[in-house]
């Protein structure tokens, strides 16, 4: 199967699994299809040249969507386009009761194939093959919650997880969605104002992620490929990162093998940094690719 037809199935599977989900019920569910929208969807307004030879997605450079939720739970879905930009959006069911949504890779395919959604009401749901299961309760503690990938070699991606005093927690996911029992990461968290991460940003192709400081600091954290010391120390990457009020790992956004970061700022620029693949200098320059972005409410 091509690139092109894996991400059609792919997104054809989360808009039709939105649409399906509205016959569930339950205010923590539920997907209200069809639904209007307050306003458009954002635009993108600029595309790099093509990547030069099309990597094909790996779980150390995935190929993601990026996901837009309005204020009115009305979602929209962008495809990358392998050049450094998104394909044209396209709507996903309004979820009126939904707090935030986590991308993931369950056969480590390198492609989105769904998502853990965390609901108002603390329940935590997976997204998957046009079905809404409900995987657990009580995650209300939980104040930021992604996937990086698979942490340490196993078959299926993990979960990090901040509480509400600053620690992060690690969850294995199982192949039929449930998660074994928390293990800690380590305290401390609660000093990083965005933490985010998909895929590998050093090039030993094991799953890092950068987290911002209160003073704007961008810190990488390698990941070890240990689950007992998932994460080395951190390393400064740089400065003023305050700029940014969203900061969003979606993997490979332009088919160079190398796992990239979006930012969005308060005007709602959205803007790419595309990963070089080295520690020591993780990003290149920032290149505008979208605006409009500050209409929603959260991007994931």
């Amino acid at each position: 199967m091509t690139q092109s037809s894996w991400r059609a199935r792919a997104l054809s599977r989360l808009v039709i699994s939105a649409i399906a989900v509205a016959v569930v019920g339950g205010t923590a569910g539920t997907a209200l299809a069809d639904a209007p929208a307050t306003t458009g969807p954002a635009k993108i307004v600029a595309r790099s040249a093509a990547a030069a030879g099309q990597h094909k997605p790996t779980p150390a450079a995935p190929d993601f969507f990026l996901t837009g939720i309005l204020p009115s739970g009305q979602t929209y879905v962008y495809s990358p386009d392998g050049k450094g930009g998104f394909e044209e959006p396209s709507g996903a069911g309004v979820w009126p009761h939904f707090r935030f949504g986590v991308p993931v890779d369950p056969d480590l395919t390198g492609y989105q194939d769904g998502e853990y959604q965390v609901m108002d009401d603390g329940t935590l749901n997976l997204f998957r093959n046009a079905r809404l299961k409900k995987v657990a309760g009580g995650w209300g503690q939980y104040n930021v919650v992604f996937s990086p990938g698979t942490l340490g070699g196993a078959k299926h991606p993990d979960l990090l997880a901040r509480d509400k005093q600053g620690v992060l927690w690690r969850f294995q996911t199982r192949a039929d969605g449930s998660l074994a029992p928390r293990v800690e990461v380590g305290p401390g968290w609660n000093q990083f104002t965005q933490i985010t991460g998909q895929g590998d940003l050093t090039g030993d192709s094991k799953p890092d992620i950068v987290a911002r400081d209160k003073q704007g600091v961008l810190w990488l954290y390698r990941g070890t490929g240990d689950l007992r010391k998932p994460f080395a120390s951190r390393v400064k990457v740089g400065p003023g990162w305050n700029q940014f009020n969203k900061l969003v790992a979606t993997g490979d956004v332009d088919g160079d093998g190398h796992s990239d970061l979006l930012a969005r700022d308060p005007q709602g620029n959205l803007w790419l940094h595309k990963g070089t693949g080295r520690a020591a200098a993780p990003f290149k320059s920032r290149v505008k690719i979208g605006t409009g972005f500050n209409q929603y409410r959260d991007i994931y």
